[in-house]
């Protein structure tokens, strides 16, 4: 994650404090994909999410159990992801599970589902933060959620949250349909009281990895980053301190560093220094996955590479085990990566961005992003 607010505008968020302070490497957020069940049918969505559950979905006894593991670990948050993870009808003696043992708790929604009663417990649990996916103003949202009217459903369940004081997180998955959607998006978050925006470059994963030619071009992603600033900016100006982040693209925070090193070369230096602390891409790093199923991943678009079974071996030992060689490479990958990115002198604060976009483009897990928009040039090849 890359905190335009924290960096731009060196306002510091509650979740900085796992990007930019060097804290144990070693302990990973997890993303718990607790069922692959969902009431949408996303076009993009890396979890090939269907409606129904899978039949070896982990129980409540092997999920108490993860959980269990995950406290012995270390882990310092679990984010209760999907599917849709309300479908899940223990979700909520999960949570409260993961609170008695100290960690700190996230959840990942579409929204939809979020009423009154349900709200009233997210409030009740005390969710560090509620995250509910749009994907655009209207009609945008409900293409691509497959689904008529899930865009007025998911601002019914932002509202009341909010109403309750509940955190929200807004997230947007960034693709050439929807990307002139984000002024509109910023509007929304004014007027709606919304404290938090996470916006995602696509991930070739799950059903996403057919819609590579949805996905915006270089020219347009620079535009997507001048438009998140400059919307950022005029927020922190008036006083408004959201906080904005963007998801999937560390050549966001090298973007960022290059354009204010000419103008304000003091709070450059102070962005290229938080941006090396956090190292860039942390997949197999500091951020993990494990699926409904219990299968341990590299992160949550790394589904179709397995590194073990939490109900068959402690989550810990699946992650600090590197006699695999992919979770070895992604822990220490300078070395391996190649073209563009092996030659990047950024790569202190991109650390190859997200090599599952190489993988689906190239058929090469080390091979440069196809997604970075930075010029020969800006990275010091030319």
């Amino acid at each position: 994650m890359i905190s335009i607010t924290r960096l731009f505008c060196n306002n510091v968020g509650p979740g900085d404090y796992l990007r930019y302070a060097k804290t144990d490497a070693s302990r990973p957020v997890v993303v718990w994909n607790c069922t692959r069940r969902c009431n949408l049918n996303c076009i993009h969505c890396y979890a090939s999410a269907y409606n129904s559950k899978s039949a070896d979905e982990m129980d409540t006894k092997a999920g108490e159990a993860f959980i269990r593991d995950l406290a012995d670990f270390g882990a310092p948050v679990i984010l209760f992801s999907g599917g849709e993870p309300l479908m899940r009808k223990d979700l909520f003696q999960m949570v409260q599970l993961a609170r008695e043992y100290g960690i700190i708790t996230g959840l990942s929604t579409n929204g939809t589902l979020i009423t009154d009663k349900i709200a009233w417990d997210l409030n009740r649990l005390g969710f560090g933060e509620v995250g509910i996916s749009l994907d655009g103003i209207g009609e945008h949202n409900d293409h691509f959620r497959g689904k008529k009217g899930a865009f007025d459903a998911a601002l019914a369940g932002i509202r009341r949250c909010i109403a309750l004081g509940i955190r929200v997180s807004l997230r947007l998955t960034i693709t050439r349909h929807n990307y002139r959607d984000i002024p509109a998006i910023f509007n929304l978050v004014e007027d709606e009281g919304i404290e938090r925006v996470c916006l995602y470059h696509l991930a070739y994963a799950g059903r996403g990895s057919s819609l590579q030619k949805e996905d915006i071009d270089h020219s347009q992603a620079r535009e997507v980053m001048d438009t998140i600033i400059r919307h950022t900016s005029d927020l922190y100006n008036r006083g408004l301190k959201k906080e904005i982040l963007t998801v999937g693209s560390h050549s966001d925070g090298v973007y960022l560093y290059l354009k204010l090193k000419k103008d304000n070369p003091e709070r450059a230096e102070e962005i290229k220094r938080l941006l090396q602390i956090n190292g860039g891409n942390n997949s197999g790093i500091r951020i993990s996955s494990v699926d409904d199923r219990g299968n341990v991943h590299p992160d949550q678009f790394w589904w179709h590479y397995t590194l073990g079974n939490v109900t068959q071996r402690k989550f810990g030992d699946i992650w600090t085990d590197v006699s695999d060689p992919l979770l070895k490479g992604l822990k220490d990958r300078k070395g391996l990566l190649k073209g563009r990115c092996a030659k990047c002198k950024y790569l202190d604060m991109c650390n190859g961005n997200l090599r599952v976009r190489a993988e689906a483009k190239y058929g090469d897990v080390w091979a440069e992003d196809p997604a970075c928009y930075l010029t020969d040039e800006e990275i010091g090849i030319i």
